[in-house]
Parts: structure tokens; C-alpha cells; sequence
């Protein structure tokens, strides 16, 4: 902690006041803090913070640049604990790397959303009467782009309720100027590599949306259907053989192009060769194929093929050379290649095919059936695999150099599991198809060419076999114009492009790519962490890679943190059918924001998933308010120092062996205690293990600066000479600003509020150096005052075992053989009598038993109370409490236990009960007679203990 004053000028400052100051002029201007922490300061914090410019890069820190980009909400996303759970991460990561020096920027921006967002403006439409279709896209654009700026906003300040220091100057929007020249520029140059095409392939085909939704798009859900079983006639045999097959889909019977059996299974492999006859088609002839895809144990061991509807079909058909029937339009009626079924609704068209097929004596029967049926994510309705003219890029090329960075070290994949998951995803990628037919998102950059504007009039679904692409609209006509000469029309592509494909950019496009000049690139890429969810490590991650890759020649990053999902105390996924979504800000009005980050960052390990309940908030409150009551001791015991004092605690350092040797034990222990946690907490930090870091702060507050620090502090503070009072509180203020430090990633408002209260040296907390590592530990320290510890839990122990009063102060003898450490004690016996209630004028230190005298041990007036090998306390039980009233209340417990025991053994030697009881039930009993059996021997024992002590107060 460099510039930070040690303890010589504390002790000057508290010797002025010693002399002259009673009470300071201006002290009562000073910070009083409210009796909690007021939620309400969070908002004013935050806003001095952003005010302040506190979250942009420092321009004048020297260390390696921290670059984290944001992931992207949706536009038209609400906060829920998902991203409650990156913003914690994110900003702990962020605010740590600030205070380490590093020029730290947190990117922020949100996700144009391309079907989300297009869903939404469409629904308030249809509210005012009013359609897509009726307004047209260039009008229907400029709405969309109305509601953004209304309500676009709304996730951007709900992150900012969690605290989230990112540099909101450098916000952007995948649909903004900069992105979207970098989408167009992209998509160019892998055009011109030729890792772009135009083809058919099986996609998720949203009929609702009337457009391709990706995989991660797409939920499944078990939903109870049907199963229905049908002969599929053998050609050439009236009908007299026929092939058992079951489905769950009736309609798509329509587009068999063949039935696959296995090839060694003896009921069919005579049949393979031969043909079917579809049913309900006027007479279509399919091939009976033999493929050892098909399982012969599962439902009739012979399956219908339908390469245009089922992507398992797809894959066979395309291996067996077999034709593609779509027998769907595109929203979802059937069309004319379903016959005398054309124009019915998919599931219309199943019941009526169904009804026909009984009738022609085709059904075999129909059962109830679980099956999981894929919806889309944005709509709800039922996702159908279609075969469908797309735009796709071709992943292989793109893939093999992911796969090489994270196997070279390149990129670290945490937790280490989610690398294998990764490489095997890459290593069987398949083509991605990038287009959508929706009107809000990034046009697709190719322009179709026409010989006259009449022609790209009436051209179907405005394509030609001729197309450009380019950057720009300009680009494109003189492309054209070049290739096919003057005077040509050009129309540009109807869809739009996967919105997955401009987030792939986002770790480079948003720091200025194209442009590698631009400063922000220059600096700031790579970045160096992708913190996300572990469920899209293919979707986002894994494609960021791949553009990173290509498109800079370098790793977009070299960290990838994948958190896990935060589910409800059961363990289950958080949805509204379940009614068990917690929403964040709802949890933040409650407790706290500080109380909810903490709860998030500590509550489990990096990729693991969450379990949040209540209660676990409610600790993380409760540990809020002990920071909060740490602090207003702190500054209770500051009241009244002097300016001096006061201005010599700013900054204040005891971080030297030298400041070290000058204290007492306690000082000497708590400040040991606290460098050994910073750099254990340091270390966790760098190894992002956010968990342990966290409960390792937790447990220095709470369990020993709060409890015995604090506690062992009122020694000094409440009498005393001033040079200990001023050492006191200069540990004190020393020991909870580091801690302040410590903690504030994880609590950033909670800990601002307290460090600007005490004394402090600088603006801000969020722009505080970090503590310094490697500090001195005085091992010696640390030992004699657990031993200190032990004598002190020992003795309150023995106080409740004999039930002394809390009010009453007991003598005890300190057996210490070790001289070094007695000596240590020695100092801080009044500690030791304030912890343990003990009288110090009934209280001796020696260094034996036999120091201590044997007689009253003998006589059983004293018990030995055990702390570890040569430490032991003496404790005399006459006078330690009312000897007739302990013999009263133990009488009354052995009763207790006679009577619980007399009913146990009652029925354990009742015949009658034996012979009915179950094993499992005798079982138990006998255990609960030991247990009681157990206790009532301790009672007596101590029964007989205090009989011997009456006996002998009476002699």
C-alpha cells in the first residue's frame, strides 16, 4: 500500500490530543452513519460513480488492460437472476482488475434480438389493428426502431440497479452504424472465401413466425400425444402383406419416400427391394430399404422415412440418394404435393388423413405417447424440420482453428469439463444457416441481378440465379454493372441474418473492427475474459471464437468463465409454469443489492448451477449488517480523536515487520491474520475462484476481526494508556479499510458507503488500490493467540456446561508450559477476563499444574479443562455457581431420562410389541435406549460430581 502512513504518526497525533484536545472543533461534522445500511444509497452511489467517469479505463494506469465484453441482452429482456448472475461475475472481475492498476473496461451494449423484438412490435400492432404486412418493411423498420428507443433502454438500467460498473460511454447495439458495417464486412469476406453459399437443408422452421429459428431457439417439452400404428401395403399384393410402422406425425405419411428395416431382422429383410404403397397418395410407389440405422427392438422395428420433415430421415435420405418431398407451406398448411389434403392445417390434415386411413382398413390401432416435442422459444408454437432454400456457412474451415486454439493453451476453457463438451461439438459441426425470414435484424448483403427493373418485378420471391455482394447498396451496382453490364436492376435479399451471426463479432466489432486501427482495437483486443452461461458455450462462445479467429488472426480471448444456472431451492429450473421465478429486483428491494451479489458469487464454484433460496439472501443480509456494525464500531471509537489523529489515520499503514513488533499480541495477531487473508483472497481472485474468495473475506469479518478482534479491542478503547488506545484504533481502522477492499467486487455500495465514512486516503473505494500481498505474518502472533482462543472457548464452554450465570465473574488458573507463548498471554490476560467473564483478581498464569497446586483438584473442587498439549485450564467449582439449584435442575433431567428410558425399554421387553414391531422399527428404538442410556450416564456423573463438591464446601 504505497503512500500509506505507519504507526509513529497515529501515535504523535494521539499524544497532541492527549495533551490539548478534548473535544475537536469539526468532529461533529463528520460521517455518522443511520443504524443500517439504507437501500436507498445505492442508487446515489451509483450515480456519483458513473458521474465521476469512475467506470471508464484509467488513461493513467499502467498495468496490462483488462478487457471483459459484455454479453448482449436482448433488447426486449427483463432482468432476471441469469443475468444477475453475469453482472455479478462480470463486475467482480472488472472492479478487481481496477483496483489492481489495470485499465479495466467493461463493454457494454444489448442484442437487437431479431425474432424477440420483431414478435413484440408485431403484437402491439395487431392491438392497434394494424399488421406487418399492411405497413410495409420500410415502415414497419422505422416502428421497430421507435419502440427501441422507447423501451430499449429498460434492461441496460436495470443492470445498473445491480451495481454494474461497465463504461456506459462505450455502449453498444448489434444494429448500430459500426456493427452493421462490420456484419456486412464479414459476411463479404467469407463470401469471397467461399465459406458462404446458398442451399437446401433441413431447419428449424418456425410457422408462427413464418421464419428459420436457430437450435438454441427451439425447447422441448414432454407433452402427452398419440402413437398410431398402420399397415403400409406391400406393392403388387392387394394388400394382403403390409409392413407394421408407427408415427406421431399421421400427416407426414405424405412425404414418405421409403421404409427402412433393419437388415438382418427376420421378419422383414425378405420384403427389402420390393416397394410400398404410401397410403392415401392414388398410388405412390416408395422403396423398402434395408439400413442398419433402424433398431429392430424399438416400436415395429420397420420406420417410415421422411427426409423433408424429420432431420434423422434427412441424414438417410441424403445417404441412400432418396427424393425430398415437402409437403408443407410455410405456414404450416399442407400444399399441393399432399394431394386431395392441400390447403388443410397440419394437425386438421392428421385427423382427416387418420379418419380416411381407418377407413381404407390401414389402422392398426392408437395408443397414449410421451414424446418431446420441440416449440419455439419466441412464439411457442411447434417447431417443424423443413427443407428450405437458406443461407449457410460452411464450419469446418472456420472450426479447426478453434479447436487447435484451446488445444494449444490459446483459450482456457473453465471449468476444464467444458472443453471436451466444446471439441466435441466442433469436431462434428455441421453448416450453419445464418438467414432469416424476418425484416428486423441485419439485411444479408447480396443483391440479385435483373436485366430490367420489369424483370426483378415479377421475378418469384425477388431471386435470380445472378447476385452480387458487397458492402454497400453502391458497391453492389457497380459490382453488377461490372459483371453484367450497364443498365441491370438489382433487388436485395429478403431475410435477414441470424442474430447469433453479429454477436459472433462482438469481442472485436464493438472496439472498432473493421478498422484495426482504431485506438480501442489497438488496446483493447484481444480481450481477456468471455464470462457467459455454460448453455450457450456453442451458440455464442464457440462461434465468437471462430470469428475472432478468422477475421483477426488472433483468439477474440483467452479466458472462457462459464457460470452455471440459477435455479430455485429445489434445484429446479426457474419458469413461470413452475411459478418459482425469482426476480432480481424484487430480491434487491428486500435485501439488498450487496446481499444478492454476494449470494450469487459465493453460492457455488465456477460452472456449477445454483440452488437459491431465501435463506441464503437472508445470510448474505445478515453479513451486510455485520460489516455495517463493524464499521459503526470503528467510528464509534473515533468520536472523538483529533483532527490530527483523524488525518494521520487516513492511509494509515501497519503493513511493516517493523509497525508489527511494536504492537501487542491481539494488534499483532489480527493484522498477521489479515495479510494471510489477503493473499489467500488475492490468489482466489486471480484463479477466478470467486466462491472462496468470498467465504474467505467472510470468514476474517465475521469470525475474527468481528468476534474476538472487535471484542479483544475494548481492552484498549474502554481504558488504557493513549499510546495503546491510538495503536488500537489505528489496527482497527488499518485492518476494516483493507477489508473494505477485500470486499468491495463482491459489495460494492455497502463497502463505498463504509469506506467514505472512515478514515481513507482518495476519491473512491471502486478507484482504491488494491491491498498490497506479501505482507509480514508474525507466525508467533498467530499461535499464542489461538491459544489464547482456546482457553477462552474452553472456559465459555465450561460456563454453559455448568450453567454460570452471565453476569457472574469466575476465577480460572492458565496452565501454559511453553514459555514464550505464556509470556504472550501474559500481556493480554485482561482480554482473556473480558472474553471468558472471568475475575482478574481470581485469575493466575503459571507454568504447570503442580505451580498451580493439586490439593482442591484432589478433593474433585476443580475440573481440568483440556485446550491442546501443554495448555490447560483450572477451573475451581466451589463458588462457580449454586451448587443446591445445579443439583435440582439435573435431578429434574435424570428424571426426565428415567422416564424416557423406562418407556423405551418397556416396549423393547414387551413380547407382545416385538413380535409386531418391524425389524427396521426395533432397530431404532434399540438405538434411541442407547442414546438415552448415554445421557442419563452423563447426567449422574455429573450428579455425582457436584454431590462431592457439597460435600466438600460443607466440611
Amino acid at each position: 500500500m504505497s503512500g500509506r502512513r505507519g504507526l509513529a504518526p497515529v501515535l504523535k497525533a494521539a499524544a497532541i490530543q492527549e495533551v490539548g484536545t478534548v473535544a475537536t472543533p469539526g468532529a461533529s461534522t463528520r460521517p455518522e452513519l443511520p443504524k443500517n445500511f439504507e437501500l436507498g444509497s445505492e442508487e446515489r452511489l451509483y450515480k456519483w460513480w458513473e458521474a465521476q467517469g469512475y467506470f471508464k479505463p484509467d488513461p493513467a494506469a499502467t498495468g496490462e488492460p483488462f478487457t471483459i465484453p459484455m454479453p448482449p441482452p436482448n433488447v426486449t429482456g427483463k432482468l432476471h437472476m441469469g443475468h444477475a448472475m453475469f453482472a455479478t461475475l462480470q463486475d467482480i472481475m472488472t472492479r478487481y482488475a481496477r483496483m489492481n492498476g489495470r485499465p479495466a473496461l467493461w463493454l457494454p451494449g444489448t442484442d437487437h434480438a431479431g425474432i424477440a423484438t420483431q414478435s413484440v412490435v408485431e403484437k402491439m400492432l395487431h392491438r392497434e389493428g394494424a399488421s406487418r404486412l399492411g405497413l410495409g418493411r420500410e415502415a414497419f423498420t422505422e416502428r421497430v426502431w421507435q419502440w427501441k428507443e422507447e423501451y430499449g433502454g429498460f434492461i441496460t438500467n436495470q443492470l445498473r440497479r445491480l451495481g454494474a460498473s461497465c463504461d456506459w460511454s462505450r455502449e453498444r447495439f448489434t444494429l448500430d452504424e459500426g456493427l452493421s458495417a462490420a456484419v456486412a464486412e464479414a459476411f463479404v469476406r467469407l463470401h469471397e472465401k467461399g465459406l458462404i453459399y446458398r442451399g437446401q437443408y433441413m431447419v428449424n422452421w418456425s410457422p408462427g413466425l413464418r421464419t428459420a429459428v436457430s437450435d438454441l431457439e427451439v425447447e422441448y417439452t414432454e407433452e402427452q400425444g398419440t402413437l398410431y400404428f398402420f399397415r403400409y401395403p406391400v406393392a403388387g399384393t392387394d394388400g394382403a402383406e403390409f409392413l407394421p410402422v408407427a408415427t406421431t406425425r399421421p400427416e407426414t405419411i405424405l412425404g414418405d419416400t421409403a421404409v427402412a428395416v433393419h437388415p438382418e431382422d427376420e421378419r422383414y429383410k425378405h420384403l427389402i427391394g420390393r416397394e410400398c404403397e404410401v397410403p392415401m397418395s392414388g398410388g405412390r410407389r416408395i422403396p423398402i430399404i434395408g439400413d442398419e440405422y433402424v433398431d429392430r427392438e424399438f416400436g415395429t422395428g420397420a420406420l417410415k422415412i421422411t427426409p423433408g420433415h424429420d432431420i434423422n430421415d434427412y441424414e438417410i435420405g441424403k445417404r441412400r440418394g432418396l427424393p425430398i418431398i415437402n409437403i408443407l407451406n410455410k405456414d404450416a398448411t399442407l400444399n399441393a404435393a399432399a394431394g386431395r389434403y392441400a390447403g388443410q392445417e397440419r394437425f386438421a390434415a392428421r385427423k382427416a388423413l387418420w379418419a380416411d386411413m381407418e377407413a381404407a382398413g390401414l389402422v392398426i390401432k392408437k395408443e397414449a405417447h410421451t414424446s418431446r416435442i420441440p416449440r419455439c422459444q419466441r412464439s411457442g408454437g411447434i417447431v417443424e424440420p423443413l427443407v428450405s432454400e437458406q443461407w449457410f456457412v460452411r464450419m469446418q474451415p472456420l472450426a479447426e482453428p478453434a479447436l487447435a486454439a484451446v488445444a494449444n493453451g490459446d483459450i482456457t476453457i473453465m471449468p476444464e469439463r467444458f472443453a471436451k463438451t466444446y471439441n466435441n461439438w466442433l469436431e462434428n459441426i455441421k453448416d450453419w444457416c445464418i438467414s432469416r425470414q424476418l425484416w428486423w435484424g441485419h439485411r444479408i448483403p447480396v443483391w440479385y441481378v435483373f436485366p430490367s427493373a420489369e424483370a426483378a418485378a415479377a421475378a418469384p420471391e425477388g431471386r435470380s440465379e445472378h447476385y452480387v455482394v458487397a458492402r454497400s447498396a453502391e458497391e453492389a451496382q457497380h459490382l453488377a454493372e461490372a459483371q453484367h453490364g450497364a443498365g441491370v436492376a438489382l433487388k436485395q435479399e429478403e431475410d435477414v441474418l441470424d442474430t447469433w451471426f453479429s454477436s459472433g463479432l462482438w469481442p472485436f466489432s464493438t472496439l472498432g473492427w473493421p478498422n484495426t486501427q482504431a485506438p480501442d482495437f489497438q488496446k483493447f483486443y484481444p480481450t481477456q475474459m468471455m464470462e457467459t452461461g455454460h448453455d450457450i458455450l456453442f451458440f455464442w462462445v464457440a462461434r465468437m471464437i471462430m470469428m475472432g479467429l478468422e477475421f483477426t488472426g488472433k483468439a477474440p480471448f483467452h479466458t472462457v468463465y462459464l457460470h452455471g444456472l440459477v435455479r430455485d431451492e429445489k434445484g429446479r429450473k426457474m419458469s413461470k409454469s413452475l411459478g418459482n421465478v425469482i426476480d432480481p429486483l424484487d430480491t434487491i428491494g428486500q435485501y439488498g443489492t450487496d446481499a444478492l451479489r454476494f449470494t450469487l458469487a459465493t453460492g457455488t464454484a465456477v460452472g456449477q448451477d445454483l440452488n437459491l433460496s431465501s435463506d441464503r439472501v437472508t445470510a448474505s443480509r445478515n453479513f451486510t449488517n455485520k460489516l455495517w456494525n463493524a464499521g459503526k464500531f470503528v467510528l464509534f471509537n473515533l468520536a472523538q480523536v483529533s483532527e490530527a489523529e483523524w488525518e494521520s489515520l487516513r492511509g494509515v499503514s501497519l503493513s511493516s515487520a517493523a509497525d508489527l513488533q511494536r504492537l501487542p499480541l491481539t494488534e499483532r495477531w489480527i493484522i498477521s491474520l489479515l495479510h494471510k487473508t489477503v493473499d489467500e483472497v488475492s490468489e482466489r481472485y486471480d484463479k477466478y475462484d470467486y466462491n472462496t474468495a468470498g467465504i474467505a473475506a467472510y470468514n476474517f469479518l465475521w469470525d475474527e476481526f468481528a468476534d474476538w478482534a472487535i471484542e479483544a479491542s475494548k481492552t484498549r478503547t474502554y481504558g488504557g494508556d493513549a499510546a495503546a488506545q491510538a495503536a488500537s484504533r489505528a489496527t482497527l481502522v488499518y485492518v476494516f479499510e483493507s477489508v473494505l477492499r477485500l470486499l468491495h467486487p463482491f459489495m460494492p455500495f455497502v463497502t463505498e458507503e463504509l469506506w467514505q465514512a472512515i478514515p481513507h486516503k482518495g476519491d473512491a473505494l471502486i478507484v482504491a488500490p488494491w491491498p498490497a500481498r506479501s505482507c509480514p505474518v508474525d507466525e508467533s502472533a498467530l499461535a499464542h493467540f489461538e491459544v489464547l482462543k482456546g482457553c477462552v472457548r474452553s472456559l465459555r464452554n465450561a460456563r454453559a456446561e455448568y450453567n454460570v450465570e452471565p453476569g457472574r465473574k469466575i476465577g480460572a488458573t492458565l496452565v501454559v508450559e511453553d514459555e514464550a507463548t505464556r509470556k504472550s498471554i501474559e500481556t493480554e490476560l485482561p482480554v482473556v477476563c473480558l472474553l471468558a467473564k472471568l475475575d482478574p483478581a481470581a485469575v493466575r498464569l503459571v507454568a504447570s499444574a503442580a505451580e498451580a497446586g493439586g490439593d482442591a483438584a484432589a478433593a474433585g473442587s476443580t475440573v481440568s479443562l483440556v485446550v491442546k498439549d501443554g495448555v490447560q485450564v483450572l477451573l475451581p467449582l466451589l463458588g462457580l455457581f449454586d451448587v443446591a439449584k445445579e443439583l435440582a435442575r439435573l435431578g429434574k433431567q435424570k428424571a426426565k431420562l428415567d422416564k424416557e428410558l423406562g418407556g423405551i425399554s418397556g416396549k423393547l421387553n414387551n413380547p407382545a410389541f416385538m413380535s409386531r414391531a418391524s425389524p427396521e422399527y426395533v432397530d431404532e428404538a434399540r438405538a434411541q435406549e442407547r442414546e438415552v442410556r448415554e445421557k442419563l450416564a452423563l447426567v449422574e456423573q455429573k450428579i455425582a460430581q457436584v454431590s462431592a463438591l457439597q460435600a466438600a464446601g460443607s466440611q
